[in-house]
């Protein structure tokens, strides 16, 4: 058994709950911190016996005080900070996206300043860049120019800015990866969410539009999530914020292996041709020469392993078509 106990902040998204299969999987101690304990995005990749393993605790990550609590309570090790909102609820109520994001950014650092932790990993996102034609070709690297055009880019800019000032200040390490589109169970939210919500069309049958095409950087949710818990552990001082590289895919191969997973939809999964609009491809060369070499699912492995998990959660009643 581990010695380790980690808190993880918006364990009830998607990464989150991959984040905490992985970690209860490798027998650490975990505790979740986020507005409610209904934990079915967690049902859908872990067993019932291993969800009864996680603490869970209630509370709004834009309170200060909940959040110094439940550290200082926790006796938690180190965190790993992933509570946010998408962009398109930041969009929607940008006053309640800038508590979540950025508030709620300053107070799991500060919270682990008051406990004593020297260690902190945090979720940013491709989002942070700009559109394509502000960039020259090829991947992009991670000091690229943040010329973020959401709200939700602003927010992750800022929780980059808070890190790094958590370092200078008071000496609290800290790691940022950035995402670009990630897919797997329970992404259900945000605005590159589509390509999973496909998946779930196919495996229960059903047609689908996917609101996007073009090229894009792709990454499984179980090796975004062993991403940030190998962030933990790597020797490092400092504060970065990491592009997390992953498969370059156009959205005709995305549909081309959701066919092959579930031969049954040929022609039922349609996409747009407009693409996202950000650079297509991240370098993640940064990251790998800290963390060595990552994880990567290849595309037709994960989306098979996607539609067979949405299949048995289908045939439970734990999601609907």
């Amino acid at each position: 058994m581990s010695s380790e106990h980690i808190l993880v902040t918006g364990a009830l998204g998607c990464i989150g709950a991959w984040v905490v299969r992985h970690l209860v999987a490798a027998g650490v101690a975990v505790t979740v911190f986020d507005l409610s304990n209904k934990a079915y995005r967690m049902q859908l990749i872990m067993g019932e016996e291993d969800i009864a393993r996680v603490r869970f605790v209630v509370g709004d990550i834009a309170d200060p005080q909940a959040v110094t609590d439940t550290v200082a309570a926790s006796g938690a090790t180190t965190i790993i900070h992933l509570a946010a909102l998408q962009i398109p609820a930041c969009r929607a109520n940008p006053t309640l996206g800038a508590q979540v994001n950025v508030v709620g950014t300053v107070n799991v650092f500060e919270a682990a300043r008051k406990a004593g932790h020297r260690r902190l990993v945090y979720a940013s996102s491709a989002a942070v860049y700009g559109p394509v034609e502000e960039y020259p070709p090829g991947p992009l690297a991670d000091d690229a120019p943040l010329l973020p055009r959401s709200l939700y880019g602003v927010f992750k800019q800022a929780d980059e800015g808070i890190a790094r000032v958590y370092w200078h200040e008071h000496g609290i390490s800290s790691i940022g990866l950035r995402p670009y589109v990630v897919y797997g169970p329970g992404r259900d939210q945000g605005l590159t969410s589509s390509p999973t919500k496909a998946m779930l069309a196919a495996a229960a049958g059903a047609p689908y539009h996917i609101a996007y095409g073009g090229h894009f950087d792709m990454q499984y949710a179980g090796d975004v999530a062993r991403s940030m818990i190998a962030a933990l552990h790597v020797p490092f001082d400092g504060s970065r914020a990491f592009n997390l590289g992953g498969t370059v895919v156009h959205m005709a191969d995305v549909v081309a292996a959701i066919t092959r997973a579930a031969p049954a939809s040929r022609g039922q999964i349609s996409f747009d041709e407009k693409s996202l609009g950000y650079p297509e491809a991240m370098d993640g060369s940064a990251a790998r020469a800290v963390l060595g070499d990552l994880s990567v699912t290849p595309l037709d492995a994960g989306v098979a392993e996607t539609v067979a998990i949405f299949r048995r959660a289908l045939d439970k009643g734990l999601i609907a078509p």
